[in-house]
C-alpha cells in the first residue's frame, strides 16, 4: 500500500496526541507506528517505518505544525528491523531540508547492526529493498538517558524480540509512557524466531518492565497499551 497524496490517508491515519508532548502515528501497512516527542526547539522521532510513505507521515506533522521551529531532532530506533529504520534517512533528509541538525541514536547492539548494514538482522530483503549502512550518533545502553528539550527519556533494554531490542521510558510527571518497539504489544509480542531473537530473553525482559509505573504503552504497532500492569501478566501467564 502505497499513498500518493495526504488527501488519501486512511482515517485511522488522524495523529493520536498524547499531551503534553506525544503524538502517535498508526503505520501504513508494513510501517512501524511513528512516535514525535516535542519540548521546546528540540524533537525525538521514535522509529520511521519501511520508508515508503515517509512523505505521508511528515505531511501530517507539516500540516498540523508539529515540528515548526524545530532546531534539532534525534531518531532513536527501538531495534534493528527494516520496518522501524527504513525511514531513517529519507526523514533525515527531510528534517534537514527544514534547518534542523538530526541525530540518530539507538542501543549500541542495534547502532552495530545499522553501521554494519546487516541485512541478516535488518531484513530489508524481506520488503524488496536495501539499507544503506548509516552512522548513529548516539549509542546508548541499559539506563542513560536520552535529553529532548527539558525531557529525559530513559532506555530500557529489553532483548528477545531482537538482541538490540530497548524501550524508552518517558516520565514527566504528568504522563508516564512506555515507547515498546517490538517487545510488547496490546495482548501479545513480538516474534522471537528471527535472526537474534530469543524467548527466555523476552520473558526477562518482560518481568523487567513489569518494575515501571505506566500510564500508556506506546508500542511499535497496532493500538496504544492502557493497562499496563494487567498487559503484561496476562502475556506473561501464557508465555
Amino acid at each position: 500500500m502505497r499513498i500518493s497524496s495526504i488527501e488519501e490517508f486512511p482515517r485511522e491515519l488522524v495523529p493520536v496526541e498524547i499531551p503534553p508532548h506525544t503524538v502517535m502515528l498508526r503505520g501504513i501497512a508494513w510501517d512501524s507506528n511513528i512516535y514525535l516527542v516535542r519540548d521546546g526547539e528540540e524533537a525525538l522521532i521514535i522509529d520511521t517505518g519501511t520508508g515508503v510513505n515517509w512523505h505521508v507521515y511528515t505531511g501530517i506533522w507539516e500540516r498540523e505544525g508539529y515540528l515548526d521551529g524545530v532546531e534539532k531532532a534525534v531518531i532513536f530506533n527501538t531495534h534493528e528491523h527494516f520496518d522501524h529504520v527504513g525511514g531513517n534517512r529519507p526523514l533525515k533528509e527531510w528534517l534537514e531540508s527544514k534547518g534542523a541538525k538530526v541525530l540518530f541514536a539507538a542501543h549500541e547492539t542495534t547502532a552495530k547492526t545499522l553501521e554494519k548494514g546487516d541485512d541478516y538482522v535488518i531484513l530489508a530483503y524481506s520488503y524488496g529493498r536495501k539499507f544503506e549502512p548509516q552512522k548513529v550518533d548516539i549509542r546508548l545502553k541499559e539506563g542513560d538517558k536520552l535529553g529532548i528539550g527539558s525531557l529525559e527519556l530513559e532506555l530500557v533494554h529489553t532483548p528477545g524480540h531482537t538482541a538490540g531490542s530497548s524501550c524508552l521510558y518517558l516520565d514527566d510527571r504528568e504522563t508516564k509512557l512506555m515507547f515498546t518497539g517490538d517487545t510488547v504489544f496490546n495482548g501479545t509480542v513480538g516474534r522471537i524466531d528471527l535472526p537474534t531473537g530469543n524467548g527466555w530473553e523476552l520473558q526477562e525482559s518482560l518481568e523487567k518492565l513489569l518494575e515501571f509505573e505506566v500510564d500508556f504503552g506506546l508500542p511499535g504497532h497496532g493500538r496504544y497499551i492502557d493497562e499496563w500492569r494487567k498487559n503484561l501478566t496476562e502475556i506473561l501467564g501464557w508465555l
